[in-house]
């Protein structure tokens, strides 16, 4: 891979300002991206990094990249490329998310297993401190390290446990009743892995993942 050419000063310039307004759905949208990819290069060892990497990597112009980091401060250098480590501090401050959020996960069958095997969440500083499942025979097992909870249990769980997400990988008919539950114990993000189109109120936000909508989406640079 080659480090291209990145606009900027040296790599240990001071840190970023945080916005003070509200980021732009797109803005916010690339830069969780980016962290996506700093985030598992970091995993890999690299030190720094180009924003023609980061376009590669993303399917995001590498102009247009450039455009949103130096919108916040100047974080690479010429021919050298952008901090890794740095970097990804520097998005986590932007995004606001360095501290450390709680999820409670729904569905403890292949999905959710593999979800709560998974590093995916904790790299980002997501903790699934709940997992829940409405199968009785599924109940006070152990998936992930984490006992498998009632879905009973749900509303003190939430409380006690400060739950701020949930992420649903359960069958297309339970999405909307437990999204309805979630909801009125006071969970306002929602991971939706289910291709249940979920009815929530507008504070709400809803995030659907789709392996299907992935692929067309990859499917469209290929052939483009």
């Amino acid at each position: 891979m080659t480090i291209g050419d990145i606009a900027g000063s040296a790599v240990d310039q001071p840190d970023g300002d945080v916005p003070t307004e509200r980021l732009s759905l797109g803005v916010a949208a690339r830069l969780s991206r980016y962290l996506q990819v700093l985030t598992q290069a970091k995993k890999m060892g690299r030190e720094t990094i180009s924003s023609q990497e980061l376009s590669e990597y993303t399917h995001v112009n590498s102009t247009q990249i450039r455009r949103d980091l130096s919108g916040f401060g100047k974080f690479g250098k010429r021919g050298v490329g952008y901090n890794v480590d740095s970097l990804v501090s520097q998005i986590r401050r932007i995004l606001q998310t360095g501290g450390q959020h709680n999820i409670a996960l729904f569905g403890a069958g292949h999905l959710g297993k593999a979800i709560a095997s998974s590093d995916i969440f904790a790299d980002h500083g997501f903790n699934v401190v709940a997992i829940f499942d409405a199968n009785p025979k599924k109940v006070g097992s152990k998936v992930g390290g984490q006992r498998v909870r009632d879905i009973a249990d749900l509303g003190q769980v939430v409380e006690d446990e400060g739950i701020v997400v949930g992420v649903l990988a359960v069958p297309t008919a339970a999405a909307q009743p437990l999204a309805d539950e979630l909801v009125r114990a006071g969970v306002r993000i929602l991971f939706n892995y289910s291709e249940a189109l979920l009815d929530v109120p507008p504070e709400v936000t809803v995030h659907t993942s789709s392996p299907a909508v992935d692929l067309l989406h990859a499917l469209y640079f290929y052939l483009s």
